[in-house]
C-alpha cells in the first residue's frame, strides 16, 4: 500500500478517536462520527486495493456516509428508553447497554430470569418486562430481538429447545402487555455462547440468561 494511504489511514483512525471522546456530543453524534470513522477506514482498504491512493481517498468518503448512515440509528427516544429501563433496573442486576451498533440491549441473569431447566417468568422479571413494555409502547417504531441462553448443564437435546422457550416466554409476557407480536422476533442458542466459565455456579448461573435487544431502523428514503 502506497505511503499516501497509510497516512490517510492513520488520519482517519485518529479522527474516530477524536470525534468518539468529544465531551460534548450526543450518544447521536457519538455513533454517526464513530460509524463514519470507522465506514471510511474500511472504504478507503477496498478503494486502495482497486485504485491506488486516489482509490483509497474516493473510497474513504463513500465509506463515511454509509457509516454514518448505518443500519441503526440512536435517536432522542432510545435514549430516553435507555435512561427509562436503567432507572427501572436499579440494583436488580441487569444491565443495561448500548451496542456498537446502535441497538439498545437488556443483558438479563438468571436470578432475575429463569431457574435452572426452567422457562417460566420469574416474579421478579415481571416488573422489569412491564416497564419495558410501557417504553416499547411508547415508541412503537423499534423492533425487538429476544436471545434466549442456558449454561451447559444437560445436553444440546434440552437446552437448544430450552433457550428458544426462554426467549418466547419473554415475547409472550410482552405482548400480554401490549407490545404488538410482530415487532419481536426470538431466537436461542442454547449453551453455545457463554459469557462465563460452565465449570462453577457462578459461571453457569451467568450463562443461563436473557438478552434482549431494540433497534431503530433507520427510515429509507
Amino acid at each position: 500500500m502506497k505511503t499516501l494511504t497509510i497516512k490517510s489511514l492513520s488520519c482517519v483512525a485518529l479522527s474516530i478517536a477524536v470525534l468518539s471522546g468529544c465531551a460534548n456530543m450526543s450518544e447521536t453524534q457519538k455513533g454517526t462520527a464513530q460509524g463514519a470513522g470507522i465506514g471510511a477506514v474500511g472504504g478507503a482498504l477496498i478503494g486502495a486495493a482497486m485504485g491506488g491512493s486516489k482509490g483509497a481517498a474516493t473510497g474513504a468518503v463513500l465509506g463515511g456516509a454509509a457509516g454514518a448512515g448505518g443500519g441503526y440509528i440512536w435517536s432522542k427516544k432510545m435514549q430516553d428508553q435507555k435512561a427509562a429501563m436503567e432507572r427501572a433496573t436499579v440494583g436488580t442486576g441487569v444491565a443495561v447497554t448500548q451496542t456498537t451498533d446502535n441497538r439498545l440491549k437488556l443483558d438479563i441473569p438468571s436470578d432475575v430470569s429463569f431457574d435452572t431447566g426452567r422457562a417460566d417468568i420469574k416474579s421478579n422479571f415481571g416488573p422489569i418486562l412491564n416497564q419495558f413494555a410501557t417504553s416499547l409502547n411508547q415508541n412503537a417504531v423499534t423492533t425487538i430481538t429476544i436471545v434466549g441462553h442456558t449454561d451447559s448443564t444437560g445436553s444440546d437435546s434440552i437446552n437448544n429447545p430450552l433457550s428458544v422457550d426462554r426467549a418466547e416466554a419473554a415475547r409472550d409476557y410482552l405482548v400480554s402487555r401490549g407490545v404488538a407480536r410482530n415487532r419481536i422476533a426470538t431466537d436461542g442458542r442454547g449453551a453455545r455462547e457463554p459469557i462465563a466459565d460452565n465449570n462453577t455456579q457462578q459461571g453457569r448461573d451467568k450463562n443461563r440468561r436473557v438478552e434482549i435487544y431494540v433497534a431503530e431502523q433507520v427510515a429509507s428514503k
